[in-house]
């Protein structure tokens, strides 16, 4: 089955991005699959405080992953396979793609201005040409009709 894998934040970029994948997932019969990242802290110091930190940063993710999915199961009556994971960024999705051969095809929302993102910015780069997938960059500046008409 084709699978779409999107990687989700709070921006709106990532919102969009989400709605593409969503809405060609459920259109082409294939399955969505939404990755939230939690960031590695460097705070070191007080373990107490680090685990805190890290455990709050985990809820967010989980809590942005748990509304995403619910919305596109809303509208699309589409249940996606959601993970959580922490770590470098460009790390996690490189090791999601490498254990989930039926991912099709990554998608990431660039920013509407200024740079388009480390995640864009990284699967765009030099390793581009050796991903087992294309990677489909959904500008920030459509807006969710354009979205529409698009996938």
């Amino acid at each position: 089955m084709r699978t779409y894998l999107v990687v989700i934040d709070e921006s709106a970029e990532a919102r969009l991005a989400l709605r593409f994948a969503a809405r060609r997932a459920a259109k082409t019969g294939g399955a969505l699959h939404i990755l939230s990242l939690v960031e590695q802290s460097d705070f070191v110091a007080w373990g107490g405080v680090q685990a805190t930190m890290e455990a709050e940063a985990r809820e967010k993710a989980e809590e942005i992953v748990a509304s995403a999915a619910g919305t596109i199961f809303d509208e699309l009556g589409l249940q996606p396979l959601i993970t959580v994971k922490k770590g470098d960024g460009g790390d996690v999705v490189k090791e999601m793609l490498d254990e989930h051969p039926e991912i099709a095809a990554l998608v990431l929302g660039a920013a509407a201005q200024g740079a388009p993102g480390p995640l864009v910015a990284h699967f765009t780069g030099n390793n581009a040409g050796a991903l087992p997938c294309p990677v489909m960059i959904i500008p920030g500046s459509l807006g969710e009709d354009a979205i529409d008409l698009l996938s």
